[in-house]
């Protein structure tokens, strides 16, 4: 039976060997996923990083653009607004003559 017992050893050290490959297989393999997890990772924050960049810049940009148009239509509106009071003061200058010489009128024509 030394010779069922030498089977025995070996098919022992066989199956230990393989347990421990099994065992060192699945230790990479969970190194593999926590690495490929980490890398997702990574890239999603990097790309999510990248969207945040674009979109700050793009409404850096959108804001830039309603503050040059705002300033254009505040100067018009300034300049309409010139010409309003430009127009009043000339009209109310040609009152103001013929309130003086209607008052002169008045006071000397009495």
């Amino acid at each position: 039976m030394k010779g069922g017992e030498i089977m025995s050893l070996e098919a022992i050290k066989q199956v230990t060997e393989t347990e421990e490959q099994a065992r060192t297989a699945l230790a990479e393999a969970q190194a593999a996923a926590k690495k490929t997890v980490a890398d997702a990772r990574k890239a999603g924050e990097e790309r999510l990083a990248a969207a945040l960049a674009a979109a700050e810049e793009t409404a850096k940009a959108e804001l830039a653009q309603a503050e040059a148009r705002a300033a254009e239509q505040a100067a018009l509106a300034q300049a309409e607004t010139q010409k309003a009071c430009q127009a009043m003061k000339a009209e109310a200058e040609g009152r103001l003559t013929k309130a003086v010489d209607f008052i002169v009128e008045r006071v000397v024509g009495n």
